[in-house]
């Protein structure tokens, strides 16, 4: 905690002042913009309130210095990799610079340097933030997992390693998209009737999951493990996943080996990264383990991990069907979780990621899995809310779901609030079925 999370202070940028903004100058998160319809290149910018400040502009304009320089000429290309690369004591000095630049107070002559390299959100197309080479996607909730497994191995629903270990699977780096890119209903092998043959064919269950990410930072050599706390300060921001599923394809295909072609034909991510330091004052203990739960052994086990490890971070779910949206019907709320319900913490997925020596790299995402709660409302998928299809869900327009249909977008967006405190956003991730 400093003096960039002061809720006091403002912003020159009056839209960031607005309480009701995912960006005000408390949050400064990084993004890969494009303005639409130039031929430009992609640049890195940070959000503040409505608007986009161009870091290489900014940096062109002699605003920067000392460690914050290094860090702006890292931003000189078109992604964050080279930011996530340099660590956080670099990422830390940046913020404090834009923090300055951006605060009521700042010099005017800042005020009109940034302001010449400020462009509208409106004007622009967001990109995908990083490159992303590797991709690795958890079990991390608890209650999700008790859920999936109830439906399908009732007398056995929570497998005996899912308290020891974080569970993950290894995703498919090159099918993710950012926000608002189309979702096309992907073909699988299901089988209906166990006494007949498979078939090959679209989808009929596709589900969403809705999760948060996490962005690697510097890393850590091949055959080196990073304990709890390197893992920690290994994590250069967040950001929103919904990570589509054929949950049908998923039955026939995920035995004995896992998810395979039922979750890796798309996962969209919001195009906006939320560094750890700006959800400092949102941390929160790590989830509580009943009474006889295992204590984590002892690689996955922190003090200072289990006092601060979790994350107050609300996650919603909206869904507005194409009847929905022809009609100006709003888009219906299906869910609202929280990422605080996580039985494992972010720190502890990264640690035991590379407990075996793997090595992760500057811009690697990791998911966290479904964020599910203990009640129904707070259910992250589809799959839960219907309970596998025997509960459909009736929307506004009188249209029923089991599952998505051809037309539906849906919409996640993230946010922490909490009295005393300014509102950090995450931004939207949103995705149309087509």
């Amino acid at each position: 905690m400093n003096e960039t999370h002061d809720p006091k202070l403002t912003s020159w940028i009056e839209s960031a002042n607005d309480a009701s903004t995912d960006f005000p100058l408390q949050n400064l998160p990084y993004g890969v913009f494009r303005q639409h319809g130039s031929n430009e290149g992609p640049r890195v910018g940070v959000a503040i309130g409505d608007k986009i400040l161009d870091i290489a502009g900014c940096e062109a304009e002699g605003l920067f210095a000392g460690a914050a320089s290094t860090a702006a000429l890292a931003c000189l290309g078109e992604s964050l990799n080279e930011l996530m690369a340099l660590g956080s004591d670099h990422w830390s000095a940046l913020r404090k610079r834009l923090h300055e630049i951006l605060r009521s107070d700042a010099p005017e002559g800042f005020q009109q340097r940034a302001g010449r390299n400020m462009v509208a959100q409106a004007e622009v197309e967001m990109l995908m933030p990083a490159h992303i080479g590797d991709y690795t996607d958890f079990y991390a909730s608890i209650y999700h997992a008790m859920n999936v497994g109830s439906m399908f191995r009732p007398d056995n629903p929570l497998l005996p390693n899912y308290k020891y270990v974080p569970i993950g699977y290894h995703g498919r780096a090159s099918s993710i998209v950012a926000s608002g890119a189309p979702v096309k209903r992907p073909c699988g092998q299901t089988r209906d009737d166990a006494n007949q043959p498979p078939s090959f064919g679209p989808t009929k269950r596709l589900d969403y999951e809705a999760e948060v990410g996490f962005f690697i930072g510097p890393g850590n050599l091949l055959g080196s493990p990073l304990s709890v706390e390197e893992a920690a300060r290994n994590i250069f921001g967040f950001c929103l996943v919904n990570d589509w599923s054929a949950r049908d394809v998923q039955t026939w295909e995920y035995q004995p080996l896992g998810p395979f072609l039922a979750k890796n034909f798309m996962t969209t991510i919001s195009p906006w990264v939320v560094t750890g330091e700006a959800l400092a004052p949102y941390r929160v203990a790590a989830f509580a383990r009943n009474e006889g739960d295992p204590s984590p052994l002892d690689y996955l086990n922190s003090e200072h991990d289990q006092r601060g490890g979790g994350l107050d971070l609300n996650i919603e779910v909206w869904l507005a069907s194409r009847k929905m949206r022809d009609a100006d019907v709003p888009a219906v709320r299906l869910s609202l979780g929280n990422f605080r319900d996580m039985y494992w913490t972010t720190a502890q997925m990264v640690a035991h990621h590379a407990s075996n020596g793997c090595n992760l790299r500057p811009g690697d995402l990791l998911a966290s899995g479904t964020v599910s709660g203990n009640t129904k409302d707070a259910r992250g998928s589809m799959l839960e809310l219907t309970w596998r299809g025997t509960e459909p869900l009736q929307l506004p327009s009188g249209e029923t779901r089991k599952f998505l249909e051809d037309g539906d977008e849906v919409t996640m967006r993230g946010y922490c609030e909490r009295e005393g405190l300014r509102r950090i956003g995450l931004g939207e991730c949103r995705g149309a079925v087509v």
